[in-house]
């Protein structure tokens, strides 16, 4: 069989890795992408064709919001058949909301779509740009009889490759920035690369691909904490338009087992807002009704977000939310994992 070069799609959106200091100013400017082989001559030894895009105008991942995550899809969707894997550069900041919604906005997905960023600009001495790129390049390139490994969204990040919807930043000065705290590594670079393959998401091949790009925003993501105000809580659930609210509970899925705030949840439920319960830990799984402070938000309806990350957690709301989900399949549906995103 004759072996395939495969065809890698670089799309650039913004953050410190498309950094370069200007000389004379010393700030940072977004770099072109064009002179990407002259800045970092190690691509030319990959396995690869590697072709460039990038948003118009690079923004900061504190920006990134849904319309570029419906741009990233439609490049993606654009370039689907012409490119074997693609390698999406974006800020670390809002990196695994990005990667975890697009997991959910690429149906039926088989081909690898890896995001990586870096810490340090790509200009700078200590950068760890380079080796995160070159790596992210390398995993999108991996192939098997001329087809991808890698089937799904990933996030590439010192050493390490993770599923995208599992990861969640928990660093924000060392270089292992990321962190996928419920399920097990993908990848680990090393001397060698060692792909660990029982962990990859296995999609169904026969069906094609299908981009989402409706995303519903009327949700709230809300923070329990010891002392919380019916008042506060009260006029966020009556805020209009609100179709779903993520709560992060203590531990295992637990709270208050005041009247006021079960009778809240309640009416809230009951008025057709859908409420999901994770974890506000970095690791680990609600249980509800483990506990008697959980049981009686099982008993009214809430949504159990099992051991889901916050970043997935509001990826999965806005995508089902847009989807014609009728009430009662809701609850089921948000419970099931769709691409790997919970246990």
């Amino acid at each position: 069989m004759t072996k395939n070069i495969p065809n890698i799609l670089l799309i650039y959106t913004g953050g410190t890795i498309g950094m370069i200091k200007d000389p004379e100013t010393g700030a940072l400017r977004a770099f072109d992408f064009d002179n990407l082989l002259i800045r970092i001559p190690e691509l030319k030894l990959l396995d690869c064709n590697i072709k460039t895009t990038s948003f118009k105008e690079p923004i900061d991942s504190s920006n990134m919001e849904s319309k570029y995550w419906v741009e990233i899809a439609e490049i993606i969707e654009r370039n689907y058949d012409t490119c074997d894997g693609f390698v999406v550069l974006h800020g670390s900041d809002t990196m695994s909301y990005t990667a975890s919604v697009l997991s959910f906005m690429l149906e039926h997905l088989a081909k690898p779509v890896i995001f990586t960023g870096s810490q340090l600009p790509i200009g700078d001495l200590r950068t760890d740009a380079k080796e995160n790129l070159i790596t992210s390049i390398q995993v999108a390139s991996l192939q098997h009889y001329n087809k991808p490994i890698i089937k799904e969204v990933c996030l590439y990040f010192e050493y390490k490759l993770y599923r995208a919807n599992r990861t969640t930043k928990i660093n924000a000065e060392h270089f292992e920035a990321f962190a996928s705290l419920n399920y097990p590594d993908l990848a680990e670079s090393g001397v060698h690369l060692k792909v660990n393959n029982e962990y990859l998401f296995k999609p169904n091949q026969r069906k094609n691909l299908i981009v989402h790009k409706a995303l519903d925003e009327n949700i709230a993501l809300i923070k329990l904490f010891p002392g919380i105000s019916e008042q506060l809580l009260r006029s966020i659930f009556n805020a209009p338009n609100l179709k779903g609210v993520i709560l992060e509970t203590y531990g295992a899925g637990n709270c208050t087992t005041q009247d006021w705030f079960v009778t809240l949840l309640k009416e809230t439920i009951n008025n057709g807002v859908h409420i999901i319960n994770v974890t506000q830990c970095s690791g680990g799984s609600v249980m509800m009704g483990q506990y008697e402070t959980s049981e009686k938000l099982k008993k009214i309806g809430v949504i159990s977000g099992k051991d889901i990350t916050t970043e997935a957690a509001v990826s999965k709301l806005m995508y089902l939310l847009a989807q014609d989900i009728s009430p009662k399949l809701f609850k089921t549906i948000y419970e099931t994992a769709l691409r790997g995103e919970m246990s």
